[in-house]
């Protein structure tokens, strides 16, 4: 038997995009100051539990830096808006997705437009209107 020799890693030549530089240290800078206030958290609950006198300062620590790890992880939704917006990101159909669309649609209205006539129902004129059928009206 011969086994074929892998590697570990597998590279995918189509993955996401590189995230713009000041997207990127503004989410550096988010998951830096999180950890952080998780750290202090932890140390402030420990000294809570050791009930010693350094709690209650660090306690108003953490709530400070648990409000500026929210405003950093806001500061990076706000970069990545303001960088898509500068720069140009397009987002609009590809024109084979149209095309697509368009052929879908005409099959759908030929499709349509063969059952009203095997049922029998008038058909339309060229111009897109009903042909006018008299009626009869009984006393």
């Amino acid at each position: 038997m011969e086994f074929e020799r892998r590697s570990v890693w597998e590279y995918d030549p189509v993955g996401t995009p590189r995230m713009p530089d000041p997207v990127r240290a503004a989410a550096v800078r988010a998951v830096l100051i999180t950890a952080l206030a998780l750290v202090e958290t932890v140390v402030d609950v420990l000294l809570a539990l050791g009930e010693s006198w350094l709690s209650a300062p660090m306690l108003l620590f953490t709530v400070f830096t648990c409000v500026v790890a929210t405003w950093s992880v806001l500061d990076v939704w706000v970069t990545r808006q303001v960088w898509n917006q500068r720069n140009g990101v397009v987002s609009s159909p590809s024109s084979v997705a149209r095309t697509l669309r368009r052929d879908r649609r005409r099959a759908r209205r030929a499709a349509r437009r063969t059952a009203r006539r095997s049922a029998g129902r008038p058909s339309r004129e060229p111009s897109g209107r009903r042909l006018r059928i008299p009626r009869v009206h009984g006393v």
